[in-house]
């Protein structure tokens, strides 16, 4: 890969993405759709950076009986351009299963059947981004008082490069989260490195676990207790969570509007009065809530246990966990009843946090650019109905947000519901402000990265 344009100018693209998970990868897709099917000098040149060494979303949590919790058809692609080549029926119809999937009559595929369709998608663009390059800077490059340009800078090992953007989008998707004073090691996990531990524990010769503690009332929480339950018929699991019981999620169709493309608009045109009711009124659609055949089959399980006096699933509701220390090879877990007060200390091989995301703070990357970025009164990112950061005027360029707007566009922008349409409005915001650089020449960019194709 050519690093530099002739005369040492760095590498000048229309749009530059920061990440490559579903969101990004569905923006190279709908680039590369537009530019199909405009002249060349239409098209809009692009690229993309991606720390993981390869294509990967939430790999740790790929639990082999695991299924989406949203339509097929909310794919990359299919509620913005349906005949789009890059759809899931698509996929499944390169594999061989497309009939099978049909007879199947589901909606919800496997959630390793649709990783495997996202790295699918995300080989057919792949020649727009760079797997192993770490964004860690972004620099304005200011004439006669505007910002023209950002130079990002990208390092691979102890090599770095660096392009130059008309646009960013930014894509880091969310960061594991854990409460303050936990820290990760060999016996305390976050769900999403589950599948990835639990190999090495595999290989670790004289391991026979006795006892998991997982910690979280969620999705994500729930899944980890059947599998470990499941996977190791010794052990005992201990599942901690602060209510009486797991509430099952909303999955209604009336509810299911709130994900809705027109959804955006009513929330983002919405007063902030009403925008909290609304997270209020439907957080039960998406936050710490479990799929209902899922409770059932856990409830059907422990009271199966209870009869035939083999209880290995136990659940401490109404508590909080405490305590969490490592000894040795062990871990000393504390649950507190919320009700009596009472202590209950569990001597595990393994506590599993399974307490969520939270998104990365769109600030961080951009540096001194960040000074020119507006907030509200509560300090978070102000975003118009495009997803472009509201900036100073003299920020002549775009920065897009895929993530971390679900304060002015709702519980769509951290999920995979409306990734389609909204790469979408990006990609209209984008070729609506203009390509042309500031001379009003369109550049050219080295060795076809990000080219046409």
């Amino acid at each position: 890969m050519s690093q530099v344009l002739p005369g040492d100018a760095p590498l000048i693209h229309d749009l530059i993405g920061i990440g490559f998970g579903p969101s990004n990868v569905a923006m190279a897709i709908a680039l590369s759709e537009h530019n199909a099917r405009v002249e060349r000098q239409d098209a809009v040149t692009a690229h993309f950076f991606e720390r993981q060494p390869s294509f990967g979303w939430h790999r740790g949590m790929l639990i082999d009986d695991a299924t989406m919790q949203v339509s097929f058809l909310k794919d990359l692609v299919t509620l913005r351009n349906p005949s789009s080549e890059y759809t899931f029926l698509c996929y499944l119809q390169s594999k061989g299963r497309l009939v099978d999937f049909v007879n199947h009559k589901s909606f919800f595929p496997l959630r390793v059947e649709f990783h495997d369709y996202l790295e699918w998608a995300a080989a057919k663009v792949d020649d727009m981004v760079s797997y192993g390059h770490e964004v860690i800077a972004v620099e304005p490059v200011v004439r006669d008082g505007v910002v023209e340009y950002l130079d990002v800078t990208a390092r691979s090992g102890s090599e770095t490069v660096v392009h130059r953007a008309r646009n960013l989008v930014i894509g880091t998707g969310l960061r594991p989260f854990v409460p303050d004073g936990i820290e990760r090691s060999d016996h305390i996990w976050h769900t999403s490195e589950l599948l990835t531990k639990l190999d090495q524990l595999d290989g670790l010769e004289g391991t026979d676990p006795s006892r998991f503690v997982v910690v979280g009332a969620g999705q994500s929480a729930a899944e980890n207790v059947a599998y470990l339950h499941r996977r190791f018929p010794e052990a005992e699991v201990c599942a901690v969570f602060s209510r009486y019981g797991y509430s099952p999620a909303d999955d209604s169709s009336f509810a299911n509007r709130v994900f809705d493309p027109a959804a955006v608009d009513e929330y983002f045109t919405a007063p902030e009065d009403v925008k909290r009711k609304l997270m209020d009124y439907h957080g039960n659609t998406n936050y710490s809530v479990v799929d209902v055949d899922l409770i059932a089959d856990l409830y059907r399980q422990v009271y199966q246990e209870k009869v035939l006096g083999t209880e290995r699933l136990r659940f401490l509701n109404m508590s909080r966990l405490t305590g969490v220390e490592e000894v040795g090879d062990k871990v000393r877990a504390t649950a507190t009843s919320s009700v009596t007060g009472e202590d209950t200390t569990l001597e595990a091989d393994v506590v599993v946090f399974a307490t969520g995301y939270s998104p990365v703070d769109p600030f961080g990357v951009l540096g001194e650019v960040a000074e020119r970025c507006h907030r509200d009164d509560q300090g978070r990112a102000r975003v118009e109905r495009d997803y472009r950061l509201a900036t100073e005027p003299e920020v002549r360029c775009g920065i897009y947000l895929q993530g971390g707007t679900e304060h002015t566009h709702g519980i769509t922008s951290s999920l995979l519901s409306n990734i389609a349409v909204r790469v979408g409005e990006i990609l209209d915001s984008i070729v609506e402000r203009g390509t042309e650089s500031a001379e009003g020449e369109h550049e050219p960019v080295a060795d076809g990265i990000g080219s046409v194709r």
